[in-house]
């Protein structure tokens, strides 16, 4: 009998500590044990790595990751309510569990974990998208994760794996699809969470590429392409002219016509846009 078999199931898990889910917070609770285990595979070979847990509640991922072989998780959680019972999981599991009370946002999870890491996380509805866009964005690349196995409402997801014209096309898509390969892995009915949530969930693996598709400035690419899809009805020549008082020209070079429409341009066209962009 593995260890996770030894603890109490989480629906006594929360009873004992008062869990109920906090709609402020966005959480809903994973219950199914061996759910969360199937969740925690799709991140792969855990064995040599160290995990990157966000918003574990009474810790239903948490304990997949564990008993999936994780050398190491980090589990970030915000509300205090949920602490005791992580610490439960953590006795456990003798010196392989690290909680941190705290924001996500606001926390260095370099100052916790050894590389390699992977990220692993039924993410709080509020804060996954800014979370996955930091992960995507930063100034250095390679990143310090090598993939993010993340839940997320559908629609999102959907966001992220989206090809040019098709109405989920924009910026998570852009982003994600720029410096990994994105797929859906999972896709979780609302009944699978208490409370059940009005719409259904789905889990995004991402695996981090040794370099972008095509080169382009971080910061100068997020930009453009927040303009273009801020105003996606807008041709492009209009969408964009607040980022350079020539931006036709810019269009023009960069292979885009100017009357294009953003959910139109491929990455490619949006990296070469941005490298026109930085040349100013």
């Amino acid at each position: 009998m593995s260890v996770i078999d030894t603890l109490p199931p989480l629906r006594e898990v929360i009873a004992t500590h008062g869990l109920s889910a906090r709609k402020s917070l966005g959480q809903n609770f994973l219950l199914d044990l061996n759910l969360t285990a199937k969740i925690a595979r799709q991140a792969g070979d855990l064995t040599e790595c160290d995990v990157l847990e966000i918003g574990p509640g009474p810790g239903g991922l948490t304990r997949g990751l564990l008993s999936e072989g994780a050398r190491h998780v980090l589990s970030i959680e915000k509300d205090t309510r949920c602490l005791p019972a992580l610490a439960d999981v953590a006795a456990a599991y003798p010196g392989r569990l690290t909680v941190v009370e705290g924001d996500a946002l606001e926390i260095d999870p370099l100052a916790h974990l050894t590389l390699p890491i992977r990220v692993a996380a039924n993410l709080p509805y509020n804060i996954g998208t800014e979370l996955l866009v930091r992960w995507l964005t930063p100034k250095e690349w390679p990143p310090f994760w090598q993939s993010l196995t993340l839940m997320f409402q559908r629609e999102v997801a959907e966001r992220i794996v989206a090809q040019p014209g098709s109405k989920a096309y924009g910026r998570l898509a852009i982003l994600s699809q720029w410096r990994a390969d994105a797929r859906i892995v999972l896709q979780l009915p609302p009944g699978a969470f208490t409370p059940p949530p009005k719409v259904s969930s789905s889990v995004v693996h991402l695996t981090a590429l040794p370099e972008p598709r095509f080169p382009a400035d971080a910061a100068v690419l997020s930009r453009v392409v927040a303009a273009g899809f801020n105003q996606r009805r807008k041709m492009l020549r209009a969408s964009l002219k607040g980022i350079a008082p020539d931006i036709e020209d810019r269009l023009i070079a960069a292979g885009i016509k100017p009357t294009d429409r953003a959910e139109q341009i491929p990455l490619e066209g949006f990296c070469a846009l941005a490298r026109e962009v930085a040349r100013a």
